[in-house]
């Protein structure tokens, strides 16, 4: 376009500065310290994790190792029993007796092999049940300190979000206050073009987008121009607003 109304032009300025704000606060809202601070904890949740499930494998594998050699101690258990009840009954011949008591002996030594095993079973199990018990400790406190941390996060990004609502509607207050519609297509192509910044002001001889000093002849051509007319920056191609310089008190006297 060509041509918009210095007043138009001047908005801009105003419009950019929300835009940029606006800008600022989805990057603040994608880098918030929470995000770290729950990524962390999730992080020691999952170094956690591994011993956690290994250590939950082998309680699970003691217990049924347990369950077994108490099995094999009833099994044991119940053949003596049977055998002492029938030494006992007294209904044996002697020589089934001596068979008996040969039998007895040996599930004796048995049953005192199994018991020494089932033991030895306990007592690891109930060490592993110890280092487990303090592993589902740590994961039960990380994993509280992960909620609190998601809470956190929560809380900040519905911050961002409800600064972010209201600078819509300050944004877009700001919009309605340009008539040239045409100038605020440009300004909108510019600024998806240019990193986000569609207009900027000429600052002395200075862009204000790129903050490059226009050259001579450029300089000139900007100033000569009618004010109504829209310039644009020839280093970055960004609508540049000739923002007139305050006269200083001297200059008023």
């Amino acid at each position: 376009m060509a041509n918009a109304s210095f007043a138009d032009q001047l908005q801009l300025l105003e419009l950019q500065a929300l835009d940029t704000k606006l800008a600022q606060l989805v990057h603040q809202r994608k880098n918030l310290p929470e995000i770290e601070a729950v990524a962390e904890v999730e992080s020691r949740i999952a170094d956690l994790s591994g011993a956690l499930i290994a250590s939950r494998t082998a309680a699970s594998d003691l217990k049924r190792e347990l369950s077994k050699a108490e099995a094999d101690v009833e099994q044991v258990e119940t053949r003596l029993k049977k055998d002492q009840g029938r030494l006992d009954s007294g209904s044996v011949s002697a020589k089934d007796a001596t068979a008996l008591m040969s039998e007895i002996e040996k599930l004796t030594g048995r049953m005192g092999e199994l018991e020494e095993i089932q033991l030895e079973i306990m007592d690891r199990l109930d060490a592993h049940q110890d280092a487990l018990g303090k592993l589902e400790s740590a994961n039960s406190a990380m994993q509280g300190e992960l909620e609190a941390a998601r809470s956190a996060l929560a809380t900040a990004d519905a911050a961002v979000v409800e600064q972010g609502k209201a600078l819509v509607v300050e944004r877009d207050a700001a919009a309605a206050k340009i008539g040239e519609q045409s100038l605020l297509a440009l300004y909108k192509k510019v600024k998806e073009q240019s990193g986000g910044v569609g207009a900027a002001a000429l600052v002395g001889k200075r862009c204000g987008g790129c903050r490059l000093e226009l050259n001579p002849g450029d300089l000139a051509a900007v100033l000569a121009a009618p004010q109504d007319k829209v310039v644009r920056c020839e280093e970055c191609g960004r609508i540049l607003v000739r923002v007139p310089e305050p006269k200083s008190a001297l200059a008023a006297d």
